[in-house]
Parts: C-alpha cells; structure tokens; sequence
C-alpha cells in the first residue's frame, strides 16, 4: 500500500509523462469519465430527449391509427344509421305544416272542440310567431265550455292529429251558476317548419347579431 500511495508523490503536473504507471491509468480513467459526461450533456441528452418525444408520438399516432381504424370498420353502421336519422327526421318534419297549411290546421283544432260538443269562448292565435332554428311556434289561446270527459276526448283528438299540436298551461274549473258545466283555458302550440328563405333570413340575423372575434 506504501509503494501505491509513494507513486502518487511528487508528481509533476505539467509533465504526465513521467508518471508512474497507476497514476497515469487513474488520470485515463478520469479523463474518459469526464468526456462521457460532456458528452451526455452537450450531445446524447438532446438526442435522448427526442427519442422520447418522437416515441411519444409514435404511441399517438397509434392511438389515432387505431380510432380511425375502428371509425372505418363501422363505416357502413354510421351510415345505416345516418339513414335511418335522416329518415326519422323527414318523419318528423312532415308532421310541420308550412306557412299555407297554417290555416288549416287551426282549423282542424277548432273542428276536433265542436266535434266533441264543445263551446269555444275564445280562439285567439297570438298576433306573431316566435321563430326558433328550423321552426316557428304559434299559441293560440283557447278556452271552451263542456263537460269533463268531452274535454278528455278533445285532448285525445288534439294528440292524434297529423300535424303536432301542443296544449300547455290547461287550467279546469267550474263555470256558470250551479257549476255543472266546466271550462278549459290552455294555450294550443301549433308548430310548421321554416322556407329556405325564412332558413337564410334566420341565419342572417344571427350573423348580425353574433358578437365580433377579437
């Protein structure tokens, strides 16, 4: 151990050459630890960082491969059930009447209470319609005078029309001196879909009214 530690004496450090032969090979070692760091930190680290990144990317890539794959499987159930929405939809939307069939149909809601042997006291559409996306809604206040189960089977008729006819806010209660008659107050929501130009004019205003993009 003394002879070790002596060659570890006096060493000159301008002059490596002369040193003996373990200091020389602790001195390589040192020297070769010391480029590998700075190496690591100048040069591998970037690179290892950017094998992580692009394996990262390489697992989302395979993650969208997948969904989209999964998506293209189903391809042909999406658009057998894009049908059958488009065509549940047509349903729906031919039960809207338009702007000319309007008439009609309060006509058809007046007919349904005299049919059923009641008397309207009051059948009033509201003055404008409120537009919604695709629709527009028109309450028309009614208030007819029969008897209970009349009423019933005036609102079964309602329901049963080809057209969709709401009735909202139905309030019941006796009328007359001794009570025997009722009355019905409610609002009947009458719905038809929008025309193209009504569509465009729709969308228009919401253009205009939308607030500004900063």
């Amino acid at each position: 151990m003394n002879k070790l530690l002596e060659q570890f004496q006096h060493l000159n450090p301008k002059d490596p050459g002369t040193w003996p032969a373990l200091p020389k090979l602790l001195a390589l070692l040192a020297t070769l630890m010391a480029l590998v760091a700075v190496g690591y930190v100048a040069d591998w680290q970037g690179q290892l960082d950017e094998l992580e990144g692009g394996a990262q990317q390489e697992a989302k890539l395979k993650d969208e491969y997948k969904g989209k794959k999964q998506l293209a499987v189903n391809l042909d159930l999406y658009r057998q059930q894009l049908r059958e929405i488009d065509s549940s939809f047509g349903a729906l939307l031919k039960q809207l009447p338009n702007k000319s069939q309007m008439d009609a149909l309060l006509v058809d809601i007046n007919q349904a209470g005299l049919g059923r042997g009641l008397q309207f006291e009051l059948f009033k559409p509201a003055p404008q319609e409120t537009t919604k996306d695709f629709y527009a809604e028109l309450p028309v206040s009614v208030r007819v005078t029969g008897s209970y189960h009349d009423m019933g089977q005036f609102a079964s008729d309602i329901a049963q029309l080809s057209r969709i006819v709401t009735l909202n806010d139905i309030s019941i209660g006796p009328t007359g001196k001794d009570g025997s008659v009722l009355a019905m107050d409610t609002s009947a929501k009458t719905f038809r879909y929008l025309d193209d130009e009504e569509v465009a004019k729709q969308k228009k205003v919401a253009k205009k009214s939308a607030p500004a993009k900063q």
